[in-house]
């Protein structure tokens, strides 16, 4: 694995990747950017993985933006190629096969929280921080910052981006920005049991649902329902619904 990312697989299928080496606040630098968007898409590969735990160092922040030193030098087509380097990080963990799932401490600032909303699913420990201050730096929220009217509404996204304020965990459990919240100590825990859930999935079905998740942030009611139907139907070539409904109706009867 390249710099700046530390990798372990276990027997199940769970990768843990965890960014190293990125300063004190996990800052996303063109290097750590690419380092990471490598590994995202080494793991999309391997038939192994089924889910992937994106993780960072220290307790100050999962992610606290892009690298402001980097960005201060840059002209409009440099400025191009560096977010067009986190916009493919971003779709990577996207277009992920495994379900990728943000374990969210300390502060997560701009590019830092579209990282996070790219990512499938969200645990945040009860003192992490959330922010999109990119405004009060001089540029816009770009790329999929474009993905937080569609988690937390258009109202509340204009707000973080427009002003450039920062809320609170329980605030963002409210408004559907993460999905679950615990305490510093159980963050680890509370991982384990989303990872445990999703385990319990088919692990073609649970891939295919990505899949149309993912169809159906793109495209209106009237396309995505065709496309489900033909998915529904490809699902029965890969025999798990016959025995994972067996499995239920086995169970049953116990």
């Amino acid at each position: 694995m390249q710099s700046h990312t530390d990798l372990l697989i276990d027997e199940r299928g769970v990768a843990r990747l965890t960014l190293t080496e990125a300063g004190s606040l996990n800052i996303l630098g063109t290097a750590v950017i690419n380092s990471l968007t490598a590994a995202i898409q080494s793991l999309s590969e391997d038939p192994r993985v089924r889910v992937v735990i994106l993780r960072t160092s220290g307790s100050k922040a999962f992610i606290g933006g892009a690298d402001l030193k980097e960005m201060m030098g840059l002209e409009r087509v440099q400025a191009k190629r560096f977010i067009s380097g986190l916009r493919d990080l971003c779709a990577a963990l996207q277009q992920c096969k495994a379900t990728v799932v943000a374990q969210m401490q300390g502060w997560s600032l701009g590019g830092g929280l579209e990282v996070a909303a790219a990512c499938d699913l969200r645990v945040a420990s009860s003192k992490a921080h959330f922010a999109m201050p990119e405004v009060r730096m001089g540029i816009p929220s770009v790329i999929h910052a474009a993905l937080l009217p569609g988690l937390i509404g258009s109202g509340r996204a204009r707000w973080l981006m427009l002003t450039g304020e920062a809320i609170d965990a329980q605030t963002a459990l409210n408004w559907g920005l993460v999905n679950t919240v615990a305490q510093d100590e159980d963050l680890e825990q509370e991982t384990e049991r989303m990872v445990q859930s999703l385990l319990a999935s088919e692990p073609q079905a649970l891939e295919q649902q990505k899949r149309l998740l993912n169809a159906w942030d793109q495209v209106t009611l009237g396309d995505s329902i065709p496309a489900s139907i033909e998915a529904f139907g490809d699902a029965f070539d890969t025999g798990e619904p016959a025995r994972a409904m067996s499995a239920f109706f086995a169970r049953l009867r116990a």
